[in-house]
């Protein structure tokens, strides 16, 4: 403390002495936007901080929580305010909320930094185009979530480092699609073909189907995956399901994109999901609770006449194998008898359990096929059932006995919810189908729009002065 006293006096003297030198004097220690952005290594470790950014994210909450799929989970006196969140009794001045959206935002701040200062480094053309396209690939990402989960939001596109940068007023929620399928656009014609973790051509066009068929327009989203497939960079489904849950998962021929993860004893670089969904046996908090009703859409048997192999791949049952050699046990899942798999690996010690290297998928290959087969349903087109088919072969299911569009519409569905569970898409997708659906799915309707969307946090109402009026 007396060394710090010190300091704060000695610079004071300073200060005082020569006001103007010591205010003309080059920033040591650390580095001012004019001073960094000198070399390509720099301008990649930007982007790279981007991509750091989405690591420890509560997209579970929203995803899986406030959907059918799950309940809070955890004992009832651990993050009681999750409860909220899934009976949408949540406040502005809720914990949950403010966390997610100053985590999405600084990913959108550290998207924007490093696009406007790469934009001016005079790198080469081919160099900038790939950095500046990933980047804008995640901030579009970070708006798609944004603005499924709060609907209109300020559009900031631009460094905070003028008033009007900073005090953005709510944009609309067409004008905020806009922008993420132009970021999008762009960064399908930046980014390279490389299946290396970053960012790719295909992740932008499957994104970008994705945000088309999440605005109902299906042509537009037929297109996007025309162009991934045209870019033939070698996706398909892998054969088995589960072992895109397991460390190395995030290298199969599945995986568009992927939060990926290290491991270290020594410092957090894991997947700290397995810590919060694991059993309490196990070190683990027991959040995100599957419940009867996600288990009870695997009311189809396989060709083979056995259970569809995700439910097990992705939950853990009574009775049914866990990891390192045991057997779930139904009490283990405290709130509901169940609890989450696809996080959790077989080689993680009790006490480490936050290094699991299991990634967390954000857009797979089946996705893309079921994007495909509902933006074929709905605009009439194409064999939507086809595509539907490919992603039930591989759990094992026969052909789908669907023939007219209403009951592909509804097979379709179900088959995201199989096949897409605990990868934080339910909710998304209850509140895009329409009020009818997701009345029918969370019970009575607890809102008076259309669809939901939760309350802007306090603490951005209180910074952003063009929202007070």
């Amino acid at each position: 403390m007396k060394a710090r006293i010190i300091i704060a006096i000695a610079a004071a003297a300073v200060l005082s002495a020569s006001c103007e030198k010591f205010l003309e004097e080059n920033l040591k220690g650390g580095y001012s936007a004019e001073n960094y952005y000198t070399t390509p290594g720099k301008a990649e470790m930007a982007v790279n901080a981007v991509y750091n950014s989405l690591y420890g994210n509560i997209l579970w909450m929203f995803g899986d929580v406030a959907s059918d799929d799950s309940v809070k989970g955890g004992s009832d006196g651990d993050q009681p305010q999750i409860n909220e969140i899934d009976n949408f009794t949540a406040t502005a001045d809720h914990g949950n909320l403010g966390s997610f959206w100053q985590d999405t935002y600084e990913t959108i701040t550290r998207a924007n930094n490093a696009i406007d200062a790469i934009s001016k480094m005079g790198l080469e053309d081919k160099v900038a185009a790939n950095l500046i396209g990933q980047a804008k690939f995640l901030r579009a990402y970070s708006y798609f979530n944004l603005v499924n989960i709060f609907g209109r939001v300020p559009l900031k596109t631009k460094p905070q480092n003028e008033t009007a940068n900073i005090h953005v007023p709510l944009s609309s929620i067409e004008d905020i699609y806009a922008q993420i399928d132009q970021d999008l656009t762009d960064a399908a014609a930046g980014v390279g073909d490389l299946k290396d973790g970053h960012v790719n051509r295909t992740a932008a066009y499957a994104l970008l189907a994705k945000s088309k068929v999440f605005q109902g327009k299906w042509a537009d989203a037929l297109a996007a995956i025309k162009s991934l497939e045209d870019v033939g960079a070698g996706y398909d489904l892998a054969p088995d399901y589960a072992s895109l849950f397991a460390p190395g998962g995030e290298d199969s021929v599945e995986s568009i994109f992927a939060i990926r993860y290290g491991n270290s004893k020594t410092a957090s670089l894991g997947n700290n999901l397995c810590v919060w969904f694991a059993p309490f046996e196990e070190g683990g908090y027991n959040f995100n609770a599957p419940t009867d009703s996600y288990v009870g859409v695997f009311d189809e048997l396989t060709v083979g006449g056995d259970t569809d192999p995700r439910l097990d791949a992705s939950i853990g049952r009574d009775g049914k194998p866990w990891f390192n050699g045991t057997t779930f046990k139904k009490e283990w899942g405290g709130a509901t008898g169940y609890l989450v798999k696809k996080y959790d690996q077989d080689d993680v010690e009790d006490q480490a359990k936050a290094q699991s290297t299991v990634p967390q998928h954000r857009i797979r290959y089946a996705e893309v096929l079921l994007l495909k087969a509902e933006a074929m349903n709905e605009s009439g087109t194409g064999d939507a059932a086809a595509e539907l088919d490919k992603v039930r072969a591989r759990a094992g299911l026969g052909k789908t006995t669907a023939t007219t569009q209403t009951a592909l519409r509804d097979a379709i569905r179900k088959e995201r919810r199989r096949e897409l569970g605990f990868e934080f898409h339910r909710f998304f997708d209850v509140m895009r189908y329409g009020k009818d659906y997701a009345v029918a799915a969370l019970g009575a309707a607890a809102w008076p729009q259309d669809r939901y969307y939760f309350p802007i946090p306090q603490g951005e109402t209180d910074a952003n002065s063009a929202l007070k009026n």
